[in-house]
């Protein structure tokens, strides 16, 4: 380590981290004030045109209203069809490569040996000051020890333990619904169950755990990183007062086990206990993007599945038919939701060195996006891939948590929590009607949902 990296790791270590953020968002906004080219893209919505109507080398899949606007499927077909590894070389957030097809998303995901998660795994680059680091953007072995130190929270004896809590906190919002009223699923349900779940996994001060969502919807929202619409500065506030919570909560958990007490379980006191992460608190750029990571990964696939999975079984009702008749497909049914759904569409890659994939050559340096919302339609791995099939026999095999090392972490958890919801809904309402189509996102990273209005019929004692 040369002189002045010494010297920038023990100024980090003694300066506020969230001071240092309020650092880099003054360097920012100089700079944006300064630099036209630094100001982050403006995204102005217009319709899509059809697929067909598109020439094949203008096809953008970065665009973030291709889900929003009901077109990303067709899009997709289409180059799953006549281009699988496609290379759209002027979108918004650079050239980059389209992976499509389950197969070959595959054999990218598992080979991190030739394609690399480092520096981001969304599309576009976040803000400058807020290009944190987390372990799912780093490569073996660093990545390897960073998770290590954390995955010990969702180990199968700690998830058993988990089940009753989670499912004491399920009841308690669903006994709290209103019925035969329209309410909105996605505040009332989705958003509280899983902020519940992120505050329990944390630590987290309980009556906050709103915040936690909140953190979460900023962090994924970037406009240059994912096309969505957190405004820089809005994402700079929030990351200042998340630095102070967790740094707070991080020297409180220290001070108590200094003072004897017996380390907790959640995910702060993991790191603390972990030999590659116990000085996490000094690297700031790894703390937050690691609890950045946790809350993001704790929130959108688990919240989105739980709005996805209601309105998959309101579009095909003989499902519902099905699994009213036989709740014991529960289990397969949770899968096959989070393959249609697909939470995060996608994830980045970079080319280590020069390749070939699916018959095209691909530079090293050149960056990949593996669709997983592509990737769980493909016709040539699921049959009839756009209709939820609670039984399908195959479910389990999408690519919704990624595969080889950066494979979902908390991947059974969120398993976990969408099998008690249904189980819970299922003994205590008849019905969950959607009243409208809901409002999507606008973002070409998560598949997420902002409102979805519904109307719950009691089931009626037998």
């Amino acid at each position: 380590m040369s002189v002045l990296d010494k010297a920038i790791d023990k100024a980090q270590a003694s300066i506020p981290l969230h001071m240092q953020i309020r650092g880099a968002q003054l360097y920012s906004k100089a700079k944006r004030a300064a630099f036209k080219s630094a100001q982050p893209p403006v995204f102005i919505e217009a319709p899509i045109p059809d697929a067909a109507d598109v020439a094949l080398s203008d096809i953008d899949m970065s665009n973030p209203f291709m889900y929003r606007q009901g077109q990303w499927q067709s899009y997709f077909k289409r180059l799953r069809d006549e281009a699988p590894v496609h290379f759209q070389p002027r979108s918004a957030f650079g050239p980059f490569w389209s992976i499509t097809r389950h197969e070959d998303i595959l054999a990218v995901d598992k080979n991190h040996h030739l394609f690399s998660a480092e520096p981001y795994i969304v599309i576009g680059a976040p803000p400058e000051g807020l290009d944190v680091e987390m372990f799912i953007a780093m490569d073996p072995p660093k990545h390897d020890l960073q998770r290590q130190a954390v995955q010990g929270v969702v180990a199968p004896k700690n998830l058993k333990e988990m089940e009753q809590l989670i499912r004491v906190r399920v009841q308690e919002v669903l006994d709290d619904l209103p019925v035969d009223e329209p309410f909105d699923w996605v505040d009332k349900v989705s958003k509280e169950l899983t902020s519940r779940m992120l505050a329990t996994l944390l630590d987290f001060p309980y009556d906050q755990r709103r915040k936690l969502a909140e953190m979460s919807d900023l962090a994924a929202g970037s406009s240059g990183a994912t096309g969505g619409t957190s405004d820089v500065d809005e994402m700079f506030a929030a990351a200042i007062e998340m630095s102070r919570d967790f740094a707070t909560l991080w020297h409180d958990k220290a001070a108590r086990t200094a003072a004897g007490e017996e380390p907790g379980f959640d995910l702060i006191s993991l790191l603390q206990s972990h030999e590659s992460t116990k000085d996490l608190i000094n690297r700031p750029m790894e703390f937050i993007g690691n609890l950045t990571l946790l809350i993001i990964g704790g929130n959108d696939t688990t919240r989105n599945s739980m709005t996805g999975g209601v309105l998959a079984l309101n579009k095909f009702p003989d499902e519902f038919a099905k699994l009213r008749a036989n709740p014991g497909l529960i289990p397969n049914m949770v899968s096959e939701i989070i393959r249609w759904q697909t939470p995060l569409a996608y994830m980045c890659r970079v080319a280590k060195e020069d390749t070939v994939l699916n018959g095209q050559f691909i530079r090293k340096g050149d960056r990949l996006v593996m669709w997983y919302s592509s990737g769980n339609r493909d016709e040539r791995h699921f049959e009839r891939p756009d209709e939820l099939i609670i039984d399908r026999a195959n479910a389990r095999s999408h690519v919704a948590f990624g595969f080889g090392v950066h494979r979902c972490m908390g991947n059974r958890l969120a398993e976990m929590q969408l099998r008690i919801l249904w189980e819970e809904l299922l003994v205590r309402f008849s019905d969950i009607e959607v009243l409208s189509e809901p409002e999507i996102v606008q973002s070409n990273f998560v598949r997420g949902y902002s409102t979805m209005m519904v109307q719950l019929t009691k089931k009626q004692s037998a």
